[in-house]
């Protein structure tokens, strides 16, 4: 087996895909970063009205906006846990990036199959389709910033934090299935947010402590060594607040 784990980056744009790429590079060998596109915010938003109904999806989206704005007001702290944990969220080099429409695309597989990876780390994408997951003989393994089965979809420590659950705020690095953070779990880790803490920096808590669990899931995956157990407990799937719910809840509890 290589000293030098051979993986790939399957995952969406973002800071968060950014910081694990050069959070893994120094011990692994990321021989690709495939990036796929951002689903349509509209296709998103018809879904959501579907399914909660177009009130919430309002509020929803109105939170987002919002939630922009707060990410933009707190990038010093973002900067200054980045630093303080000797992470980088520079851009990934143009040469090792693949972009695709979508990481279910049919010319997805075939890729991996040629790259041959040992590992597939996952993040950011949309559910993965069964037969890309079955198209390598690799793990897949995601970091989830939530504690599942409790916390999956999204937002997982804020909902923690406004459920007033401080013992299921934290990261899941589990395998990845066709449902929704539903894979069998190999490590969590919890986080505590200090008070100049918010929405906007809670994911990057999560994050400084996943791509340590990630490091010890692809040791473990080199090695043949992997011990997923089964994610067991209650399990509910979450979405964004509304931006009435926010406020609400940060007035109530004061969680930002």
């Amino acid at each position: 087996m290589s000293a030098r784990a051979k993986i790939v980056l399957l995952a969406g744009e973002g800071l968060s895909t950014q910081v694990m790429y050069h959070g893994l590079r120094e011990e692994f060998d990321v021989v690709e970063v495939i990036l796929e596109q951002k689903p349509s915010a509209l296709k998103m938003l018809r879904h959501r009205a579907r399914k909660l109904g177009l009130l919430q999806t309002a509020g929803q989206f109105a939170f987002i906006l919002y939630s922009r704005l707060l990410g933009r007001a707190s990038q010093p702290r973002i900067e200054r846990l980045l630093g303080l944990h000797g992470l980088s969220d520079a851009p990934i080099p143009v040469q090792s990036i693949t972009r695709v429409s979508s990481a279910n695309e049919r010319g997805v597989a075939k890729h991996l199959r040629k790259l041959a990876p040992q590992a597939v780390v996952v993040n950011g994408t949309r559910i993965l389709s069964k037969k890309l997951l079955e198209a390598v003989d690799a793990p897949f393994i995601n970091t989830h910033m939530g504690i599942t089965p409790a916390y999956r979809g999204v937002h997982g420590g804020y909902w923690a934090l406004a459920s007033d659950d401080l013992a299921h705020c934290g990261v899941t690095v589990h395998l990845v299935d066709p449902g929704v953070d539903t894979g069998s779990v190999l490590y969590q880790a919890l986080v505590t947010p200090e008070a100049e803490d918010n929405f906007a920096t809670y994911p990057v808590l999560q994050l400084v402590q996943g791509v340590l669990l990630m490091k010890a899931a692809l040791r473990d995956a080199a090695a043949g060594r992997l011990s997923p157990r089964a994610s067991d407990g209650p399990s509910q799937q979450w979405y964004h607040p509304t931006l009435f719910g926010y406020w609400k809840t940060r007035w109530q509890r004061g969680v930002k």
